[in-house]
C-alpha cells in the first residue's frame, strides 16, 4: 500500500463514493470490501506482490458450442435436474476442493461447475439446493481473481439485471492481492426451483488479520444455469462486515 495517500488506504466505508464503488466493484469483487475492511485494520503493509493464477478444470469440463442453446429449462450442459429436491440445507454437501492462485472453491460432479469455457470461467450447476450453492460459492472465487472476474461476470449477470449494461460497462477486474480468501460457510435463505438467495460467509487473511464479509448472492435459473439477479445496484450483494460464521454452515476448502 505504499506510495498511496491515506484517502487512497483508509477503509471504503469512509468514503464519499463508497456507494458508487460498491456498484462498480462490489457485485464483481467480493474480495474489495474485505481488503477495505483490513486496510483499516492494518498500516505500513508491504506492496502485495501479485501471484500467478492458474485455474484447475473442473470435472467432466467442456466447452459446449455457444451456438447450442439448452431446451426449456435444462442445464447448459446436461446435468441432472434436480429442483424437486428438499429446499432447504442444513449440513455442507460433499465436495471436492480445488484451487484457483491460493483460493480454494468447491466442484462436484453432481452440482458443478459442469463446464469450463476457453476464458477459464467455471460455469453450470445443477437445479437444486446443492447447485444454486455450488454456483455462488465459485462465484466468490472467480469474481475475486483478475484472470476471470471480467468474462465471469459478463457470463454470470442476468440478463434482467437491473442497469447491466452500465455495470458491464463501468466494471473493473480485480486486482492480485496478498490476501487469502476462504469460502468459510452459507446459509441458504431461499429456493423454490426458479430463484435461490444464498448468504456466503468468507474469511480473508492479511496483515496478520483475520476477518470476516458476508455477501448474498440472489440467483435466477435462467438460460439452464444460476445467475446473478440482484435486486438492489446500489449494493448488489448486501456486503457487510460480520464477527464471525456463528450461524452459517461451516463449510471450507
Amino acid at each position: 500500500m505504499s506510495g498511496q495517500d491515506d484517502s487512497e488506504t483508509r477503509s471504503p466505508f469512509t468514503r464519499p463514493g463508497f456507494l458508487v464503488a460498491a456498484v462498480l466493484v462490489g457485485a464483481i469483487v467480493v474480495v474489495g470490501i474485505v481488503l477495505g475492511i483490513l486496510n483499516a485494520t492494518r498500516a505500513g503493509d508491504d506492496p502485495p506482490q501479485p501471484s500467478s493464477t492458474t485455474t484447475q478444470p473442473a470435472p467432466s469440463a467442456t466447452s459446449p458450442d455457444p451456438s447450442i442453446e439448452p431446451a426449456g429449462d435444462d442445464s447448459v450442459c446436461g446435468l441432472e435436474d434436480g429442483s424437486s429436491a428438499e429446499d432447504t440445507l442444513s449440513a455442507a454437501p460433499d465436495a471436492e476442493w480445488q484451487f484457483q492462485g491460493t483460493t480454494a472453491y468447491p466442484t462436484s460432479p453432481t452440482y458443478g461447475p459442469g463446464a469450463t469455457d476457453d476464458n477459464g470461467v467455471r460455469y453450470c450447476f445443477q437445479r437444486s439446493p446443492e447447485g444454486a450453492l455450488f454456483a455462488a460459492a465459485n462465484a466468490v472465487v472467480q469474481g475475486s481473481d483478475a484472470a476471470t472476474s471480467t468474462y465471469w461476470i459478463n457470463y454470470f449477470l442476468s440478463d434482467d439485471a437491473p442497469s447491466r449494461d452500465q455495470l458491464l460497462a463501468d466494471v473493473a477486474a480485480g486486482s492480485p492481492s496478498s490476501l487469502r480468501m476462504t469460502v468459510a460457510g452459507f446459509r441458504l435463505l431461499n429456493f423454490n426451483g426458479e430463484s435461490a438467495t444464498v448468504d456466503m460467509a468468507i474469511e480473508a487473511v492479511g496483515g496478520g488479520n483475520t476477518k470476516y464479509a458476508s455477501a448474498i448472492y440472489e440467483l435466477v435459473w435462467e438460460a439452464g444455469d444460476w445467475k446473478l439477479l440482484p435486486q438492489d445496484v446500489t449494493n448488489p450483494l448486501r456486503m457487510a462486515q460480520i464477527p464471525d460464521i456463528s450461524g452459517y454452515v461451516v463449510w471450507m476448502g
